[in-house]
């Protein structure tokens, strides 16, 4: 029980905040990393599962290859990247295994949400005239938007949750403040590290609901459109 005290008294000394190794360093490592691993990873993933889902063909295939990828622990494959030349490049290493690690789940996830849009819709959509185009964009991404923000959101969720393993290659991000506290063997510096990452996650989910709010085509209209 000590160590939350403890956690408090750390984080809420200015010290800590500050330098090279401070907090708001560590901070700005850690949403590079997380944010430019799922940048990479949605381009690679989105519109490979939004295409799959509206052509209804292959994605059986992919999703099933997806799911043997999130099998593999990121923390081996890490360690892995780390020993190859690749090493040698800072954090690529770290880069590569998130988004291996992102993939699978947004194209799984966003795959199932475009296969899951009312076939009778679909049908109607098409004996109205309309495109292969206009079908996907005014029918099956509109009512696959749900999942696919979802999908968007969890994977945001768990790569900032993911890149504390960045530490353990060497790397930056809050990670580093963890595995400081474990060699130091400071425990409250440990729950302050592990707090700030849950936190940023959290604030990482908030940010991703509204701006997924904001963003959806169906808002404004009644739910049985949907």
């Amino acid at each position: 029980m000590n160590a939350i005290p403890g956690a408090y008294d750390w984080l809420t000394t200015g010290a800590n905040w500050q330098g090279e190794r401070g907090i708001w360093r560590r901070l700005l490592e850690h949403l590079h990393l997380s944010g430019v691993s799922l940048l990479v990873s949605g381009a690679i993933a989105l519109p490979l599962a939004l295409w799959l889902g509206h052509l209804g063909r292959g994605g059986t295939l992919a999703v099933n290859l997806a799911n043997v990828g999130r099998a593999v622990p990121t923390l081996a494959v890490l360690v892995l990247l780390t020993l190859t030349p690749l090493g040698a490049y800072g954090d690529l290493p770290t880069l590569i295994a998130l988004v291996l690690f992102a993939v699978p789940p947004l194209l799984t996830q966003t795959y199932t949400g475009v296969r899951g849009v009312d076939r009778s819709v679909v049908e109607a959509a098409r004996g109205m005239g309309m495109s292969g185009w206009q079908l996907f964009a005014r029918v099956e991404l509109p009512l696959a938007y749900p999942v696919v923000a979802g999908a968007v959101r969890s994977a945001a969720v768990q790569v900032v949750a993911t890149a504390t393993l960045a530490a353990m290659a060497g790397e930056g991000g809050l990670g580093r403040i963890i595995t400081a506290g474990f060699s130091l063997q400071d425990t409250a510096q440990v729950v302050a590290g592990a707090f700030l990452v849950a936190v940023l996650a959290l604030l990482v989910e908030g940010v991703l609901v509204l701006a997924g709010r904001l963003g959806d085509p169906m808002r404004g209209r009644p739910r049985t459109a949907r």
